[in-house]
């Protein structure tokens, strides 16, 4: 071991626009996902059993959670942190012996990529504890087999995703973009809100044409990507989309009263982040986002309300 603990800090993402392309055949979509990293973290940190954290004996992991709906957090083999120590540690022949604790601040089941950063801040966590030396190339390759949006919680930053959303193209954010992100109570399954997406565009074909027509291939869309170049707010709120916003709509229709009260409240532009149930919302500036998320939270449309700033640093060892 070269070190008896290590802390990563791990940032949430809004997805500035999230393209969904046609159903593929192994139940995926092929997307265009314009990632942007935002300041709200969790924090990982990796301590082997034997240091006295947990049983010297112990033959499996340990996982613990700490932070805001913490309880909602499985601590068991099907989280993705637990997942991605053991991923790591088949390739390298290690007993994956540690406890890994999570101190969460990114929103549970709220279409932030909370999950994929707890994965991306466990992988580089214990990839420095045991000493492993991976390359970055190594490590996305993990992550790609973590989740669509683990390799992006490594990375940060801004980039377009593309295939399922695990190929990065990193993106030049020419200055900082200020948002609100209201939290709704509660979660949206991802896979749930995909399946409404494909429900509702089938449910728009014409009854003479049910193959047809075609949906669009995925593509990121120009505009949207020179306004994150240039750093212009004005712009890029004229650029966001979210494919999978009607489908988070007619799954939690209450979200459109959130929407409603921020655009109304002065946000240059509002959307459901990824696929929900949290609200995201750009604002001009540093003070509009402050008051922006004052009349969401004295609205009662949202159990409460963020603010920070973007682009964000991806997973950062402390």
């Amino acid at each position: 071991m070269t070190a008896p603990v290590v802390t990563v800090r791990v940032p949430a993402k809004v997805n500035v626009q999230l393209a969904v392309g046609p159903l593929r055949r192994d139940g995926f979509h092929d997307l265009a996902n314009v990632f942007l990293a935002v300041g709200l973290y969790d924090e990982v940190t990796v301590t082997p059993l034997a240091s006295g954290m947990g049983d010297p004996t112990a033959d499996s992991l340990r996982l613990t959670v700490e932070g805001p709906d913490a309880e909602h957090v499985p601590l068991d083999a099907s989280n993705l942190a637990a997942r991605a120590a053991i991923a790591l540690a088949g390739r390298h022949g290690i007993a994956p012996d540690v406890h890994i604790h999570i101190a969460k601040d990114i929103p549970v089941a709220g279409g932030m990529a909370g999950g994929s950063a707890d994965a991306a801040g466990a992988l580089l966590a214990c990839d420095t504890l045991w000493g492993i030396g991976s390359t970055r190339e190594e490590l996305l390759a993990i992550c790609a087999e973590l989740g669509s949006d683990v390799p992006f919680s490594l990375v940060g930053g801004a980039a377009l995703g593309r295939g399922r959303g695990e190929i990065l193209t990193p993106l030049e954010v020419g200055g900082t973009f200020h948002w609100v992100f209201a939290l709704a109570d509660g979660g949206l399954s991802t896979p749930a809100v995909y399946a409404e997406c494909d429900r509702l565009r089938a449910d728009t074909r014409p009854l003479s044409s049910p193959g047809g027509p075609p949906v669009p291939e995925a593509a990121a869309a120009p505009a949207l990507l020179e306004a994150l170049r240039t750093g212009d707010p004005i712009a890029l709120a004229s650029a966001l989309t979210n494919d999978l916003q009607p489908a988070a709509l007619s799954l939690r229709p209450s979200l459109a009263a959130t929407l409603h009260t921020g655009t109304q409240a002065g946000a240059l532009a509002s959307l459901v982040s990824g696929s929900g149930p949290t609200c995201a919302f750009l604002a001009k500036d540093a003070e509009s986002a402050t008051s922006l998320a004052a009349a969401l939270t004295a609205s009662g449309t949202c159990r409460a309300a963020r603010v920070t700033s973007a682009p964000a640093r991806g997973a950062t060892v402390l």
